[in-house]
């Protein structure tokens, strides 16, 4: 059993926290907030993280989470409806569905399953207001803010896109940049009762259950998403551009309040109706969006990064998320049963190996919307096989979607230690066997993907 510190009781975090705390270690998370109130907007949680969070006791409706309907790609000017994609398969091909849930949902889920005193292994400790300002990396250890030094056997640094943790690894500063095709976002969320009051824009609500829109201008590099998340009952909005007062921005600040009338001004052009609907908004936030090329390495000595401290990407692929999810189901495969640490940093070399090539390509993908993967092709070769770099939204939501994170874990593991395994409880599924895998790695390439011929239907009008 080891002695594990996680740093940061994010997403990624508190990922972690789960999957080594059912692969049998005691865990304790330092976060530097309370964390008695979360903030945020929503998000994605595809079928690549929610066929793990189900297993784990995440109940996707009993959270709110809203199952995704189809995607309608809309003309931003006229709001004609200019091609159609189908979720409808999700389930059959993937083995779980794409969800859209309240960030702040989503992260109470994942505490409650961190720290149930009814669930395997022993309860993770989380303590907020425990702000790290430093790392040895070779003890390992974190030190606080208040002078105290925390020691463990190891470290997992879950600290954000300004991570302390990356730069412990690196040796260096690694500070974010903005990128050159989008840098910018407005976020905001309207009820849907609110626009259900208003003749010019209760149509939104129309067929809205689980219905996410997309209006991009390719031209002037903006674009505008909404979907629904907590029952329906909330509409999330995104509205993403390039701005040229911010092209040097390197610091994010998720609380930066923004005047409604600047939004409707920034999408000036774009249909009425759309302009009335941002109307309604009345909190918005700007959100720089910044962008890290792929880190060399993410481990050093007894320490190691996930989430955002590792690779933090733009919200276009909707897998933010869900990689801070894998990087922590990896963990826990890795570290099954381990009962000392012995070759502790052998086994963060694999978990590197695991995930580094994985995560990379998804960060560089999401540089770009789903429908513009040409453009980062180059950029994807250091990572990805040509052969399997996505070339139009069906191929790259099959590439996030399709790949199994907890087999090609195992098949490492199994590779370096045949007796490897995950205990019984690891997952609450008995149907998910996965001390045994040779079964289900027939389905999987190369990369870990499963197989599939026909992933996402998309009808063009």
């Amino acid at each position: 059993m080891l002695d594990v510190v996680i740093v940061g009781a994010g997403v990624a975090g508190l990922s972690a926290g789960i999957s080594l705390r059912r692969a049998g270690h005691v865990v304790r998370i330092y976060e530097r907030s309370d964390m008695d109130n979360e903030v945020g907007a929503a998000i994605n949680v595809p079928p690549n993280a929610t066929r793990f969070l189900t297993r784990w006791g995440l109940d996707p409706k009993a959270s709110g989470f809203v199952k995704a309907g189809p995607v309608h790609f809309q003309d931003p000017v006229t709001m004609e409806i200019t091609s159609t994609l189908s979720h409808a398969d999700n389930e059959e091909f993937y083995d779980a569905d794409l969800w859209y849930a309240h960030r702040v949902d989503l992260h109470n889920s994942l505490k409650r399953i961190a720290t149930d005193p009814a669930g395997p292994g022993v309860p993770v400790t989380i303590h907020p207001n425990s702000w790290v300002v430093g790392y040895n990396p070779e003890l390992p250890a974190v030190h606080l803010q208040d002078g105290d030094e925390i020691e463990c056997d190891l470290v997992v640094g879950a600290d954000g896109i300004h991570s302390i943790a990356a730069e412990t690894v690196l040796g260096r500063k690694n500070p974010a940049v903005a990128p050159l095709l989008h840098n910018c976002c407005y976020r905001f969320l309207i009820p849907a009762e609110v626009l259900e009051k208003d003749s010019e824009t209760k149509f939104w609500n129309e067929d809205a259950d689980g219905l996410i829109r997309l209006f991009p201008d390719n031209k002037t590099n903006r674009r505008l998403v909404s979907y629904p998340c907590r029952k329906n009952t909330i509409h999330n909005f995104v509205g993403i551009f390039y701005d040229e007062d911010m092209k040097d921005v390197s610091s994010e600040d998720y609380q930066a309040d923004v005047d409604k009338a600047q939004v409707i001004e920034k999408f000036a052009g774009f249909h009425p109706s759309l302009l009335a609907i941002i109307n309604k908004a009345t909190e918005i936030k700007r959100w720089p969006l910044l962008y890290r090329a792929p880190l060399p390495t993410w481990r050093k000595g007894k320490m190691v990064i996930t989430g955002d401290a590792a690779h933090p990407m733009l919200p276009h692929q909707g897998q933010g998320g869900a990689m801070g999810l894998e990087d922590g189901l990896a963990l826990g495969v890795v570290f099954a049963g381990v009962s000392d640490n012995s070759d502790l940093e052998k086994r963060l070399e694999l978990f590197e190996k695991i995930r580094r090539n994985r995560a990379s390509a998804i960060q560089i993908l999401s540089n770009v919307g789903t429908d513009q993967s040409s453009l980062v092709e180059k950029d994807l070769l250091e990572f990805v096989a040509a052969d399997d770099i996505p070339k139009n939204p069906q191929e790259n939501l099959a590439f996030n979607f399709g790949y199994d994170v907890v087999n090609e874990a195992i098949k490492i593991m199994e590779e370096y230690d045949p007796s490897s395994h995950l205990p019984h409880d690891f997952f609450e599924d008995d149907s998910f066997d996965m001390t045994h895998v040779n079964g289900e790695l027939s389905k999987m390439s190369g990369l870990g993907f499963i197989k599939v011929e026909t992933c996402i239907n998309i009808d063009t009008e």
